[in-house]
């Protein structure tokens, strides 16, 4: 029989007692026809009850689950206690036009020249072009959106061709894309561009509704049972800006993977190699971003499905606050750990593209009381001085425990010239609980997708679903209703422990990653890969921000041996997406000579 455990109140925990412990994840590694043999075991009757219940007690999930005696109440979505509010920001009105919240969060930004980048005179090697340089472009008649968009369509040809297939893309339609195309550009030759956004080009992950497209999810089948009426609340903040919307993007099916393999469609390969991973879930929308495809992408981030493709593809991605955004639209529209937010090549750009798309639902706004939305102003030499107030919060043994010390070194490196150079006071902190937190998690998000997903599966559709999403849902089906109110029960004394530390730190800074890409096995990508030992290093250091709904965003810092892009994670307050915002410009701006040009990069604005 085993031994109860009963936890002492997350108050009385003695931080210097807590030791850190490596995650020591106990699953087979399997691809091809042992996959699918494994599948067939655990779907089956009896025998796969008895496979989960075994892998879950040899990960020390039953005891903690069923075990275990917690003496605070559940929070079933997070909750905030009031926050500081954020000093050299700009408040930004989320009732207002989005295109005049761009506009605010344009003139927050800091002095640039497009001209001078786009003569060439410019002293760096490789640089993305900002949307910045997209608009004065258009403005100056040195390009148009339609001359553009002629670039992408042949550079989206090229990639159909590829064999075996590894798209970018689910959905394209080169007609509608034109005639978005076209009428940007006739607002351009009228003198009436919309915004800074208008002619800008965005993808959208396949989980997220954009028109006329469908949403597939990654799936063969979703759009048959869910048809798309109308846009996404975030893509119609963004179409009225005059974004021009390029299609949906690839991702690894119903979010439920870390790496981004799809045997449905083929899997999106990481521009900087493409032997390897982009990550997941926001597969296509970081690739197509760090290909130079387009400037932004949206993408919804439930277990760093933002954040961890954004690091092993050199771009940025940046989580909001849970309920920052208005999710609806979404699959994923009815959790408590997802967001939708934006991925990048450039911080500013995120900046612009969170203006728009930023705003809680009703239902929000009167629950969780959102301190207003804000954006630092980075156009004074004021902003300086503020980030060298900044205490950022780092749990050595944690940031150090990495797949190769390339990662735990170069983000020391950065650490370091933040507390040179500005003077930002680098604090040991101590996380405890790490192991509940994993669990509490794995059981939140499982146990929603469970809940979206059984009709569904209960009409005859599960089995159409891929190898390793139903590994998963396998998983996910054996959590019970007192192991989802145990896991938030878990989630009340974590957030505790993170409200703490928030009073001696404004932001708490890991790898985003604990590993870089991972080589795709060729095996692997006609029926997918279970992969356990990689999820838990591309989730490392992800959790916190989704089960407790903290804003977080990842920052390329530099390149492993292999030349494989590394990513820096900050992780702020609640609503207090300006302070990471600003922190996140710096470390760009550290990193900005050191930029390598992918693989696989299309000029689409200097090849006109």
């Amino acid at each position: 029989m085993a031994k109860k455990r009963v936890m002492v109140p997350a108050e009385n925990i003695d931080l210097s007692a807590v030791k850190y412990q490596q995650e020591e994840i106990k699953a087979p590694h399997l691809t091809g026809f042992f996959l699918k043999l494994f599948v067939w075991i655990v779907e089956a009757p009896i025998i796969g009850s008895l496979i989960i219940s075994v892998l879950k007690k040899q990960n020390k999930m039953t005891q903690l689950l069923r075990n275990t005696v917690i003496p605070e109440g559940p929070m079933f979505k997070p909750e905030f206690p009031p926050q500081e509010p954020e000093t050299g920001v700009v408040v930004i009105d989320e009732d207002g036009k989005p295109e005049d919240r761009v506009e605010v969060a344009l003139k927050c930004l800091p002095n640039y020249d497009p001209a001078t980048c786009l003569s060439g005179e410019a002293s760096l090697s490789f640089r993305y072009w900002k949307i910045r340089d997209y608009a004065y472009a258009y403005r100056s008649k040195i390009a148009t959106p339609s001359m553009v968009a002629e670039q992408i369509i042949s550079a989206l040809e090229e990639f159909s061709n590829k064999k075996p297939p590894q798209p970018l893309l689910l959905s394209f339609d080169a007609e509608e894309f034109r005639n978005q195309a076209a009428a940007s550009t006739k607002r351009f030759e009228e003198g009436n561009p919309i915004s800074i956004l208008d002619g800008i080009f965005v993808a959208i992950k396949d989980d997220i509704d954009c028109c006329p497209h469908p949403s597939k999810g990654g799936t063969t089948w979703m759009h048959e049972v869910r048809p798309v009426s109308r846009d996404a609340v975030c893509v119609s903040k963004l179409r009225s800006c005059g974004v021009i919307f390029i299609g949906k993007a690839n991702m690894h099916e119903m979010g439920m993977g870390t790496t981004g393999n799809n045997p449905n469609y083929g899997t999106t390969r990481n521009p900087h190699a493409p032997d390897r991973y982009t990550g997941g879930s926001s597969s296509g929308p970081a690739a197509i971003v760090a290909s130079g495809l387009c400037s932004a992408a949206l993408g919804t981030d439930g277990g760093g499905s933002v954040r961890i493709p954004s690091s092993l593809c050199g771009v940025v991605g940046f989580k909001t606050t849970y309920a920052r955004t208005d999710i609806g639209g979404a699959l994923c529209d009815s959790g408590t750990v997802e967001i939708i937010g934006p991925i990048a090549s450039t911080v500013e750009d995120v900046i612009l593209v969170y203006s728009a798309i930023l705003g809680a639902s009703l239902a929000d706004r009167i629950c969780l009381k959102p301190s207003p939305p804000s954006v630092p102003d980075l156009s004074l030499y004021e902003s300086l001085n503020v980030l060298g107030s900044l205490r950022l919060g780092k749990y050595t043994e944690w940031f150090n425990d990495v797949h190769s010390t390339d990662i735990s070194d170069k983000c020391e490196d950065v650490l370091n010239l933040l507390s040179k150079n500005h003077g930002c006071e680098i604090v040991e902190i101590v996380i405890p609980e790490l192991h509940e937190m994993r669990t509490a998690h794995l059981v939140s998000i499982g146990s929603e997708c469970v809940s979206s997903l059984s009709p569904e599966c209960e009409d005859g559709n599960g089995v159409k679903l891929t190898y390793d999403t139903r590994t998963s849902m396998a998983l996910f089906q054996s959590f019970s209703a007192s192991d989802y109110v145990t896991a938030q029960c878990f989630r009340r004394r974590i957030m505790y422990h993170h409200m703490e530390i928030f009073k001696k730190v404004d932001v708490i800074v890991t790898p985003t990653t604990g590993m870089t890409a991972p080589k795709i096995p060729p095996s692997a990508l006609k029926d997918g890969e279970t992969d356990m030992q990689v999820t838990a290093h591309l989730m490392q250091f992800i959790i916190a921000a989704n089960l407790l709904g903290l804003p977080a965003i990842s920052v390329p810092v530099g390149y492993d041996k292999q030349g494989l892009p590394i990513g820096l994670q900050l992780i702020g307050r609640p609503w207090g997406e300006a302070s990471i915002l600003r922190l996140a410009s710096a470390i760009e701006e550290f990193c900005m000579k050191s930029k390598k040009r992918p693989a696989s990069y299309f000029d689409v604005l200097k090849s006109i």
